[in-house]
């Protein structure tokens, strides 16, 4: 019988990712201060980046309860605590109401009148209709977020597996939500920041990020609580080898649709297309265009190439830390060329950064503490301790 766990979210770590918040929060108030753009910018850059890192957690949960699958029934709980940012990262978006005119060429009415394409677009790319649309997305994300983790927590008390199959229904309609209300988020505060520009596959390529980045996060709480004492008896290396295989697949599924979403627009070589990648090119930013690749794709593909690799935890560290980097620079490329357009690196962009990390982190140890560390009463639970491969 596996011993019931509890997170105990020590005041001496929540005092200091306290600090750092409000080293973050001084950095980016400064940068408000001296160039309202550049905060801006950094502001949509990092709260988009958790927001998405959030919403992961909610849909790893969901395909996993939809597959039956039960080798991570132990460590749910990371991604549920994962969503509890949700909340924080959809009232922070709100705020950015008072940067659009900083970001978003189509916020101005003058600059719409004289540009026809613009005009065009204006019944959907609006600031009411914008607003109206992340409202009710927000709305929807967190209803399925709460009875997904009220249905795990009565899970808890009474042992219900009924509780399984509600989260089953959930999780199947969430999944077809998710699809629409993900890919127009990701037009909305990402890909309408260069109006003119377009891509058929972007919410593909941006969904990609998301899920492949969340599997990080998971993977280095995991491995932070193990690091504690937490999870021994029920996250093992045959677990590890499962989040280091995901890793590897899907860090391979974003190399292609970044290949694809390339190569595509190269080839057809349409001027309202190779705009986006022709800014990127030039002005220094070819070589963090480059790097991008290599430490979204051509690092964890050979480094988890081997099987002892994904089962080891000082590689699957490493590959952590480094994807919470390499997503951070995915979303710069595609924020900062089409804001600022020069590239702008440097304490704004660390400690602001640091901040919202902070942030994240201690939402995330916050709902760790409030509920047992893993699901002991889930049907799927006892067959999970004895995954084996």
């Amino acid at each position: 019988m596996v011993k019931e766990e509890k997170f105990v979210f020590h005041l001496k770590h929540q005092r200091v990712l306290i600090l750092l918040m409000l080293v973050g929060a001084g950095a980016l108030g400064l940068a408000f201060y001296k160039d309202q753009p550049r905060a801006w910018a950094n502001f949509l850059l990092n709260n988009f980046y958790f927001f998405s890192i959030a919403l992961s957690g909610l849909f790893f949960i969901s395909v996993h309860t939809v597959c039956n699958a039960s080798w991570g029934t132990g460590l749910r709980r990371i991604p549920e605590a994962m969503v509890a940012y949700l909340p924080v990262s959809v009232i922070l978006m709100m705020v950015l109401f008072f940067g659009m005119p900083s970001l978003y060429h189509w916020s101005h009415p003058d600059f719409v009148l004289h540009d026809p394409i613009l005009e065009a677009k204006k019944p959907y790319l609006n600031i009411p209709f914008f607003y109206i649309r992340w409202v009710l997305f927000s709305l929807v994300w967190l209803f399925f977020a709460k009875k997904m983790r009220d249905y795990s927590l009565m899970q808890d008390r009474s042992g219900d597996p009924a509780m399984t199959q509600k989260n089953f229904r959930l999780g199947a309609i969430f999944l077809v939500v998710f699809s629409l209300t993900y890919s127009l988020t990701s037009y909305d505060w990402i890909m309408s920041l260069e109006p003119h520009w377009y891509s058929t596959i972007f919410s593909i390529y941006t969904f990609a990020g998301l899920f492949l980045h969340g599997i990080g996060v998971i993977t280095l709480i995991v491995l932070f609580l193990r690091s504690q004492g937490y999870l021994r008896e029920v996250v093992n290396e045959n677990h590890l080898h499962d989040l280091g295989k995901l890793i590897f697949a899907f860090s391979t599924f974003w190399a292609y649709i970044w290949f694809f979403q390339y190569m595509l627009i190269w080839y057809a070589n349409l001027p309202e297309e190779t705009i986006y990648y022709q800014m990127r090119h030039q002005n220094g930013w070819m070589a963090l265009f480059i790097l991008n690749l290599i430490l979204n794709w051509i690092v964890p593909f050979f480094v988890l190439l081997p099987r002892e690799a994904k089962r080891n935890e000082k590689v699957l560290w490493g590959i952590s830390l480094l994807l919470l980097v390499a997503y951070w620079l995915d979303l710069y490329l595609m924020v900062i060329p089409g804001t600022l357009t020069k590239i702008t690196l440097g304490s704004t962009e660390i400690l602001t950064s640091l901040g919202f990390l902070s942030l994240f982190f201690f939402v995330v140890g916050r709902a760790l503490a409030k509920a047992p560390l893993a699901p002991y009463r889930d049907p799927y639970f006892e067959e999970s301790l004895k995954l084996h491969q």
